[in-house]
């Protein structure tokens, strides 16, 4: 019995219906319009660093340079000053092993290496961040982060860090890193028992020690033996009781900076014994670029050092306010401002706080808009209120706010060096709002900066994990799962 296939010519063949042909010119047109918004965004950010920027020469990253090949050659590391300036080499021993890669590079090339990689973290941090809010909203993920990554460039920390070559955003990126993986940590899952190869058994582990969020603990610890700010974070793993992340991020500062010190004892000796209390190596209190609550209370009394008492009383205040207020936030389910939390505290507190440390505020930004976008959603799903269009508008205002002001950077404009003999009242009390409006807002985010009732939980709260991932785990461990 023979069969014959049906044949059709091209002309015979079914076409598109006319609904479907207008769905995919839509889709097409979107994508187009998607695009053009990203590169006038782009286009908008590299005018607004000219605009609003300072002229930038990778200042710190010749810092670095110089102190390591300084080092290199045999000279002291804290001995070391830039010529023509009073700057020299104020971090740990860690953090100078870490950029001696630097000297193969000429200054200059070293500065962009640093732009590149700290773009490149950037994109990271954010994408960690705006991923979750863009999959909530229907929105492609590429659109979002092209948006939010020329737009973050824009803001004052970031072209700081950028311009002087600073290392502020790969100490994000370290910290953030630990927030993925306590989020690997929420959706946790066990691995059966079993034997099975070596290979299969390492590729296992790794695996588990992903998905249970083992590896939290480690960027905070490798942060804090570069810089110590973000020790404060292991302080929040204690009163949030996430004892491993905190056992792991101490573990590991101290096996760095034990390892440094069989390395550069002599160095380390130095840093810990004298360095580390200089605060005078880095800059006058009242400097503009310090926007800590030191840099605004030294200005406050016209002062090039801060009131040391009066610092230290709402220093503690202000450490217990965002400590508290990042516990609640990790209890209500919601790490991401926990973290952001006491990023922004330990820049409020700590003596010297550039314009180019204040990174965590651009996540803040997100959150402030996720806010917005969360309440007019509820708002809209629940029919309550009169005006449902208008649920989140304070949370949006404020945000807009908030990036104006990390655009202008008033504070260069009523600038007042006291070095060169002026008052930081010259302009008035515009003039002196203006030149702490930067620390002001630190102040403000760390005591109202809201948080989202189980937006982003770091502990495991569901169902106990799924048949389909306790059997990836078997299949990478070559066992069968159960």
């Amino acid at each position: 019995m023979a069969f014959h296939m049906p044949t059709a010519t091209v002309d015979q063949r079914p076409h598109p219906s006319a609904t479907a042909r207008r769905e995919i010119r839509k889709i097409e047109f979107g994508t187009l319009v998607r695009i053009a918004i990203v590169i006038g965004v782009g286009f908008w950010a590299v005018h607004a660093v000219q605009t609003y920027g300072r002229p930038y020469i990778f200042l710190d990253a010749r810092i670095y340079h110089g102190a390591v090949q300084w080092w290199a050659s045999g000279g002291e590391l804290y001995q070391y000053v830039r010529p023509g300036t009073t700057l020299g080499f104020t971090y740990p021993p860690f953090a100078a092993l870490v950029m001696l890669p630097m000297i193969a590079f000429s200054p200059l090339i070293a500065g962009f290496v640093n732009l590149a990689v700290s773009l490149v973290v950037l994109t990271f941090l954010l994408a960690v961040i705006v991923n979750p809010i863009a999959d909530r909203h229907g929105w492609p993920r590429w659109f979002v982060l092209g948006v939010a990554v020329p737009l973050a460039v824009a803001t004052e920390p970031v072209r700081e860090t950028f311009g002087y070559g600073q290392v502020n955003l790969l100490l994000a990126g370290l910290v953030v890193g630990d927030l993925l993986a306590l989020r690997q940590r929420a959706r946790a899952a066990v691995i059966p028992g079993g034997s099975a190869g070596a290979t299969s058994r390492v590729r296992a582990w790794l695996y588990r020690a992903w998905h249970t969020g083992s590896f939290a603990g480690v960027g905070v610890g490798l942060a804090t033996s570069i810089k110590l700010t973000p020790a404060l974070f292991i302080a929040y793993f204690l009163l949030t009781r996430q004892w491993r992340a905190a056992v792991t991020a101490v573990g590991t500062a101290v096996a760095v900076t034990a390892a440094t010190f069989l390395l550069a004892g002599h160095e380390s000796v130095a840093y810990f014994g004298s360095v580390i209390s200089d605060t005078g190596r880095v800059g006058a209190a009242d400097a503009t670029a310090n926007q800590s609550l030191a840099g605004l209370l030294a200005r406050a009394y016209d002062s090039p050092v801060t009131p040391r008492l009066m610092w230290l009383a709402f220093a503690l205040l202000l450490l217990a306010v965002g400590l508290s207020r990042a516990v609640t936030a990790h209890n209500e389910g919601d790490e991401l401002t926990a973290f952001i939390l006491v990023a922004l505290t330990a820049n409020a507190i700590c003596p010297i706080s550039w314009s180019h440390h204040l990174v965590f505020v651009v996540p803040a930004l997100a959150v402030l808009v996720d806010t917005a976008l969360r309440r007019r959603r509820a708002r809209r799903a629940l029919h309550v209120g009169r005006f449902q269009s208008l649920a989140g508008l304070g949370h949006a205002l404020v945000a807009v706010g908030l990036y104006a002001l990390l655009v202008t950077s008033p504070m260069w404009r009523y600038e007042h060096p006291s070095f060169a003999g002026k008052s930081h009242y010259s302009d008035g009390l515009l003039g002196a709002l203006g030149e702490n409006s930067l620390a002001l807002a630190l102040i403000l985010l760390v005591v109202l900066l809201p948080w989202r009732r189980g937006a982003d939980p770091a502990f495991y709260t569901g169902p106990l994990p799924s048949q389909r991932h306790r059997g990836a785990i078997a299949r990478l461990a070559g066992v069968r799962g159960s």
